[in-house]
């Protein structure tokens, strides 16, 4: 069987392996490197991606204030899939 592109993520080694801030910003996220994760996210904070990936970053935090601040900014429903989802879905859409 084909390992699908999410498996294929999961397994990188490092994130210079990835071309994009969005896509290292959730490896690193996905590895427990949760700063990490914030500082790429918020490189370049005002583009809509980079923003989507911060207001998910501060939900996982468990900062809902700041990350229902993130979602609105964008027009966005706060979620209510679980982080893993989010996370899956996030990893899709940015690869």
């Amino acid at each position: 069987m084909k390992d699908s592109y999410l498996e294929r993520f999961k397994n990188i080694s490092s994130e210079n392996e990835l071309s994009t801030d969005m896509q290292k910003s959730l490896w690193q996220d996905y590895k427990g490197n949760w700063e990490r994760a914030h500082e790429l996210a918020q490189k370049k904070e005002g583009q809509r991606d980079y923003d989507r990936i911060h207001a998910y970053l501060h939900r996982k935090e468990g900062d809902r204030f700041n990350a229902g601040w993130w979602y609105r900014q964008l027009n966005l429903p706060y979620p209510t899939i679980s982080l893993d989802q989010e996370w899956e879905q996030l990893v899709e859409e940015y690869k």
